[in-house]
């Protein structure tokens, strides 16, 4: 059975934490763990969710609620409230009513305070991931075979009835999700014609029917070309040089949102590198399955724009495609010929530097999901045995969740974010009494995810923000500061200071306070709007060189 560990870093040399890994929430298989009773309420579990799958996608999180429920052996003590039609609703009954949720609601803390819960749904996450681990041939080590069939649990049921998978749970198909799906379901070990119900055929045909993988999306060619089924030619340029622009450059990175700036550095690394992974047999088969012709006769540079209609959201402007074709056909063969070759290498030594910068600020985590496999994989290819490559191995437990519908990839935890909406909840409950143990647990945890630090070194120059004093979505590890969680966090603890020490314990030091709030105040802007992470530091018009073609308003930061 699939279990939850909870603030466990134990027996890995290439974990370190900056706070005993308070929040660190990660699923292993125990094979001897549960009771036959307790593995057949799993598999029903499991049952209901694939024959409602259709008309249900998200998961209802059973398994970590049942495992909680069954290790702290909770019994209901108050009586069930029911309402008779006509009745007069009085003051006890909701009391009553409000008691029994709470204390259901105290068996689901975990013990270092936080409220564990599934943050997923994106359906182009763990699919990478496993494209990721194939490529640097650490699949098998990371995902053994129990994983692989979780994993492919989860695909079968997202699947939609017309074959393809959604660029989210609940989205109609897309050539993104389903051609990253498909590769993810061959690399795990199903046949072109296998899988569940035949997922893989129905899968292919829908790629096929579409249009084939040369109309999947800019991410998806990238992902595609560093596993051997597409071609760089065939992809819009993504120069590393624009690391070493000079600061006064309009799309200087320093003036990008940090998710959009994150994403585009690794890529840029294995563009610049022309990254490919080994051409295995597997490989060579994807070829000949994702295209409607011959892999060898396909022009290459005539599918850079091609995009199916189903993924695109945010169509390119004229000039931004223009501006493409400018790199492509000038820019780019100069910078791959001596002597403006130099120039290419010192870019993608400052890349990797950047983002070797971000992994040990984030302690290999990275700011989410998207950029922790492509800046693994960028790791890797500068140092296969390294140690930068196996301390990101250590992190991936992280992002992996494990629910009644399989296992998938979180876009980062949620830990601070819900434990600090739950106490703001329970204590407007006003049961402080009842549940005082269950307060004080929430505040360690709370005052044990602030971040004490700022970015190391000269962070500016490396385009971070200050951090200290702020709390971040998930745990302190993650160290990215964000302006709403660090305003609920600081809004909880100047909540616990008017209550007894005896009830919540100690206090936060008003100096740990006034930095959260000097944080919240440096991400104002002069027009009195809130950013999410960094200050706004760019004109809006900059937008229109938005690369992706499935997101809006992603290059800068906005209030």
């Amino acid at each position: 059975m699939w279990r939850l560990k909870i603030a466990d870093g134990s027996n890995n040399p290439y974990l370190y934490s900056t706070n005993s890994f308070v929040g660190r929430q990660t699923w292993v298989f125990d094979p001897n763990y549960g009771t036959p009773e307790e593995r057949d309420e799993v598999e029903q579990a499991r049952l209901h969710f694939w024959n409602h799958r259709h008309r249900f996608k998200p998961s209802g999180d059973v398994l970590w609620r049942m495992q909680f429920m069954r290790e702290k052996q909770f019994k209901q003590t108050t009586p069930h409230v029911k309402i008779e039609d006509g009745e007069e609703i009085s003051y006890d009954k909701v009391t009553a009513t409000l008691t029994r949720s709470v204390h259901l609601f105290g068996a689901l803390q975990a013990d270092d305070g936080h409220w564990p819960a599934e943050n997923t749904g994106p359906m182009f996450l763990i699919q990478p991931l496993v494209i990721c681990l194939y490529i640097t041939g650490h699949l098998d080590r990371v995902f053994p075979q129990e994983h692989k069939k979780e994993i492919l649990r989860y695909l079968y049921n997202q699947q939609n009835e017309d074959g393809g998978w959604g660029f989210h749970n609940e989205g109609a198909s897309t050539m993104f999700g389903t051609t990253l799906s498909y590769i993810c379901m061959r690399l795990l070990g199903e046949g072109p014609d296998g899988g569940l119900n035949g997922a893989c055929t129905h899968a292919r045909k829908w790629i096929l029917d579409h249009g084939s993988a040369t109309a999947v999306p800019s991410w998806g060619k990238t992902w595609l070309t560093v596993l051997g089924v597409y071609q760089w030619e065939g992809c819009n340029p993504m120069p590393p040089e624009f690391w070493i622009l000079p600061s006064i450059f309009p799309m200087h990175p320093a003036k990008m949102w940090c998710y959009c700036r994150l994403i585009y550095m690794p890529m840029s690394y294995l563009y610049g590198r022309r990254f490919v992974g080994p051409i295995t047999p597997l490989v060579l088969q994807l070829r000949e399955e994702l295209y409607a012709q011959s892999y060898n006769d396909i022009k290459w540079k005539s599918t850079r724009h091609l995009c199916a209609k189903e993924d695109i959201y945010y169509p390119h402007p004229l000039l931004q495609d223009i501006m493409w074709d400018s790199f492509y056909i000038f820019t780019e063969p100069l910078l791959t010929r001596w002597p403006f070759s130099k120039l290419r290498e010192k870019a993608l030594k400052t890349t990797i530097n950047h983002i070797h910068y971000e992994d040990e600020n984030s302690r290999y985590i990275t700011i989410g999901a998207v950029e922790k496999s492509l800046c693994m994989l960028a790791c890797w290819d500068e140092d296969p045995d390294g140690v930068c490559f196996k301390k990101h191995l250590a992190r991936i437990p992280e992002y992996i969740w494990v629910a009644e519908d399989g296992m998938k990839m979180q876009t980062f935890g949620s830990q601070l974010w819900d434990t600090s909406l739950a106490i703001q909840a329970l204590l407007a409950t006003d049961l402080t009494h009842d549940i005082a143990p269950i307060l004080k647990k929430g505040y360690d945890f709370i005052k044990a995810s602030q971040v004490k630090d700022n970015p190391y070194g000269d962070f500016k120059s490396m385009y971070r923000h200050i951090s200290k004093g702020s709390w971040t979505f998930s745990d302190q590890d993650h160290g990215w500061q964000v302006s709403d969680c660090t305003a609920q966090g600081l809004k909880c603890c100047l909540l616990f200071s008017m209550m007894n020490t005896e009830i919540v314990g100690e206090k936060v030091q008003l100096e740990l306070l006034t930095e959260a709030v000097n944080v919240i105040l440096s991400l104002q802007s002069k027009n009195g709007g809130e950013s999410g992470w960094e200050p706004a530091r760019s004109s809006k018009w900059l937008e229109i060189l938005n690369p992706t073609e499935f997101f809006e308003d992603i290059v800068i930061e906005h209030e």
